[in-house]
């Protein structure tokens, strides 16, 4: 069966076997030829032209019509010398199997009459009242034939089962790339949106209590360190929880979706609280009814990482306004301050945060803009099809714990904390 499911000209040693095969049937019409009655046994000539004949077998997979040929040149006289009839049949059957197994029909099909052709010519020389050879030899030929193109239908018929079956694999190997992809992309998003918040709050209240340590150190304001430091702790506490909840989630991830409840539009004060803390004057609308929960996830990531770009990049003095309401059908998210506009990463290379808010705005359908006001300070807008997108994936959110990050009276910071450059850039 694997001889036969294998294709004939790509299989390896393709012409040792052939010349081995054309030794082989050489050797059973020899035998043919000493021990059959089908006729006087050949001469020299035709000892000659029967071993002759089984020659270009060696090359019947590359040329089966050529080799077809050069065995009827030489079949052709050994009949019409009346020589044993059945010694060359093997080989005429091998060479008319070979052109219907590795040809087209057509192909096939014309030999095929070729080749009966030839044998009613030659019979008709040699045999004229051999009516029933005529219709046995035909037989054979016809037999042999279909059979050629049944064994090369059978063929395709399995190398396009193979085919699919790889094709089938090949699909999986994407797809499985395709999530790979996907699950890093999440994890990078979902650890910036996570963590990026938390430690801009811890930065910003560092420099508070370190500018109210060097402000004035005669007259020490030891309760404002206290509580700046409280807040420091409060939100460290907050990050560790994230963190914490990040692992268990990728931990999770063997035994099924360990990830729990989106965070939503309820956690929205939250955020603005932790702003307040972070000492900017945060002023919010929430006027929404329902929104499903890939949506309000997604206006929560925005606003969330809105709001981290503003406390660190906006300045001193800074007021930023919040509004989420519905509208068209759709969920409107604005965050907007009047910080100065100017401030730089620390290391001077652009963020992702820009990046990270439209691929929210994206998963579930809805448009971002981002960008300086002209009146100065910075606007963040979203629209969110409140209806879900059928064709667009929403991505897997990962949770945040309910409690604020901290629980601290809002601290005004005095003083710029961060160096100046692009702030369109450090977003």
């Amino acid at each position: 069966m694997a001889a036969i499911n294998r294709d004939p000209l790509t299989a390896p040693h393709r012409t040792r076997n052939d010349a081995l095969l054309a030794v082989g049937v050489a050797v059973l019409a020899t035998a043919i030829a000493l021990l059959g009655d089908k006729g006087p046994l050949p001469d020299a000539l035709g000892w000659a032209l029967l071993l002759t004949a089984h020659v270009p077998l060696v090359w019947r997979r590359r040329h089966p019509v050529l080799v077809l040929l050069a065995a009827l040149v030489c079949v052709a006289p050994y009949h019409a010398l009346d020589n044993n009839h059945a010694a060359p049949i093997p080989a005429t059957m091998l060479v008319l199997y070979t052109v219907a197994a590795t040809g087209t029909a057509r192909r096939t099909l014309l030999t095929g009459a070729a080749v009966l052709g030839v044998t009613l010519i030659i019979n008709a020389l040699t045999n004229p009242d051999g009516v029933l050879e005529v219709l046995r030899i035909s037989g054979w030929v016809i037999a042999v034939l279909f059979c050629g193109i049944d064994v090369r239908y059978y063929r395709q018929y399995v190398a396009s089962i193979v085919e699919r079956a790889v094709r089938a694999e090949r699909t999986r190997e994407e797809e499985a790339r395709r999530r790979v992809a996907e699950e890093r992309l999440r994890i990078a998003r979902d650890l910036h949106d996570l963590l990026a918040h938390s430690i801009t709050l811890i930065g910003v209240q560092t420099s508070v209590a370190a500018h109210v340590l060097a402000a004035d150190p005669d007259r020490l304001d030891r309760e404002a360190v206290a509580k700046a430091l409280d807040d420091i702790a409060d939100t460290c506490r907050g990050a560790r929880g994230e963190l914490r909840t990040t692992l268990e989630v990728l931990r999770a991830s063997e035994h099924g979706d360990g990830r729990g409840p989106l965070p939503g539009l309820d956690g929205v004060a939250h955020l603005v609280e932790a702003a307040r803390l972070a000492g900017a004057r945060v002023e919010s609308s929430v006027r929404v009814d329902h929104a499903p929960p890939a949506v309000g996830a997604a206006a929560y990531r925005i606003v969330q990482e809105s709001l981290t770009n503003s406390v660190r990049h906006g300045g001193p003095g800074l007021t930023i306004r919040v509004d989420l309401y519905e509208k068209d059908g759709s969920l409107r998210v604005s965050v907007t301050d009047d910080g100065t506009g100017q401030a730089s990463a620390s290391d001077g290379t652009p963020g992702f945060g820009l990046v990270g808010m439209r691929e929210r705005a994206r998963s579930v359908g809805g448009t971002l803009d981002a960008g300086p006001r002209s009146g100065g300070g910075f606007e963040v807008s979203a629209v969110l099809p409140v209806q879900p997108v059928a064709s667009v994936p929403v991505p897997p959110m990962l949770p945040v714990p309910a409690e604020p990050v901290g629980t601290a009276e809002p601290v005004t910071t005095p003083e710029p904390v961060e160096p100046s450059a692009h702030r369109e850039e450090a977003r």
